[in-house]
């Protein structure tokens, strides 16, 4: 295993579970890739001294803070209230030297702070500078999410950084561009900065927000009330603080004859990446993974393989990390190996690998709450049922708690190892979003 290391910088390491045994005439391989990345020493630094480095180190970073402030941002009033509060608390936590801006966003984009089509430097007296500014953010207009996207990934390229990224915060419904309009700016920015996007009430769209942090590979959540606000704005800066290492691919390369029946995300949440796929030469390819810190994710691969003999072996796929350079090679952080051994011993060749069982089900668990919340709005009441049903028992049986509690607010559990439920005749709106928000959330698998 080829580990990626350099002073202040994490090391890369991919470790492999599987079960590599196919009965006679078996073909597909399925494994789980957990990538970790430790030894940046960011993360403490990001908490508990945000504005400090060791000497020698320049910050390499820039981070665009979009704020909703379309008219209903004043409905109730502490709503915008709270925005102002959270992105003072945002830039109190962007470290000394990280370029930021503060971008005001309606039907159209405007620059808060800095202007002039500029970032800012973070020191004590830009800081002070952008609280100033955020005094006069006032509500008032449309909603056209792809415009302050498309401002911030204009300002974030002017500075010569390796990680660009975005908090985007919205309370209502993309009404003043078309969705093709928003895909448009989501696919120009695509690989060119992630985003964290918050949704703060309970009168913005689901699907919009978490499109938005799905496609530019950040993290998406419900602030149902805006006086979270200022705790989750500051978790997400200093999380953005604590990325050391952009553009981090993970490149599977597969051998003739084998075929790749998907690439998933499953862990901390479930993402799909298949169709995200760029060629990489010959029988490889690269799928996004954005910047990374001091963290750990887990990827579910799946290959299929052609026939063999019994007795026979073969490597069915290679999973690489791999970063950019600057001149157009890429640099290997780490690798792991995925086989295939076929044979006759049944007990070997029907066990299904602890970790592939677990993120099978916990993919499962996201699909059938979507589908359950679908057939709730639509009227189906028997579809929902089973659905949020079989939720509640794949929940239960992964010791996943934190959707299960987010579960037991939309039905009754009348037996959750069996899956038996009942819908509530009423559901907070702020509950029903929480969970369809937070739906692709994972638990680890247990060791």
């Amino acid at each position: 295993m080829a580990n990626f290391s350099k002073s202040n910088v994490p090391q890369f390491s991919v470790d492999v579970y599987q079960n590599e045994y196919l009965p006679e005439g078996g073909r597909e391989v399925n494994a789980i890739a957990t990538v970790t990345s430790t030894g940046g020493g960011t993360v403490g630094s990001a908490v508990s001294a945000p504005h400090l480095y060791s000497a020698g180190q320049t910050p390499d970073a820039a981070v665009a803070i979009m704020v909703d402030c379309s008219g209903s941002m004043d409905y109730p009033p502490t709503k915008m209230r709270g925005a102002r509060d959270a992105t003072s608390a945002a830039i109190d936590a962007v470290r000394d030297g990280v370029h930021f801006a503060v971008i005001g966003g309606t039907h159209v984009a405007k620059e808060v702070y800095p202007g002039d089509g500029r970032l800012a430097v973070a020191d004590a007296r830009t800081r002070g500078e952008a609280k100033q500014a955020l005094r006069k953010l006032s509500a008032g207009g449309g909603t056209a999410i792809g415009t302050w996207l498309c401002l911030a990934d204009r300002l974030l390229a002017s500075a010569d950084v390796s990680i660009r990224h975005g908090i985007l915060l919205t309370d209502g419904r993309n009404e003043h561009e078309s969705p093709g309009d928003l895909k448009a700016a989501l696919d120009s920015c695509a690989g060119r900065f992630t985003c964290d996007a918050r949704g703060v009430g309970t009168d913005w769209e689901v699907k919009e927000v978490t499109g938005i942090a799905s496609a530019l590979l950040g993290t998406a959540d419900i602030v149902a009330d805006p006086s979270g606000l200022s705790a989750d704005f500051t978790q997400m800066m200093e999380a953005a603080m604590g990325k050391e290492v952009a553009d981090v691919g993970l490149r599977l390369w597969t051998p003739m004859g084998v075929e790749i029946k998907f690439v998933k995300q499953v862990a901390p949440t479930v993402e799909e990446l298949t169709d995200r796929r760029t060629e990489a030469g010959p029988r490889a390819g690269d799928y996004p993974t954005g910047s990374w810190g001091d963290e750990s994710r887990d990827y579910h691969i799946c290959v299929e393989v052609p026939n063999a003999e019994l007795g026979q072996e073969m490597l069915a796929a290679r999973v690489s990390l791999i970063v950019p350079q600057p001149d157009g090679s890429v640099q290997t952080l780490s690798q792991g190996l995925v086989r295939a051994v076929w044979t006759d011993d049944m007990a070997a060749s029907t066990s299904i690998n602890p970790q592939v069982a677990h993120y099978t089900g916990q993919a499962e668990l996201a699909q059938v709450i979507q589908q359950g919340l679908d057939a709730r709005k639509s009227g189906d009441v028997d579809g929902a049922t089973a659905k949020l049903g079989r939720a509640v028992q794949l929940a239960s049986a992964s010791g996943n708690t934190d959707t299960a509690k987010l579960l037991s607010k939309v039905v009754d559990v009348v037996d959750a190892v069996a899956g038996t439920v009942r819908l509530k005749a009423r559901v907070a709106e702020a509950d029903e979003m929480t969970l369809e928000t937070r739906s692709t959330k994972t638990v680890r698998v247990k060791k």
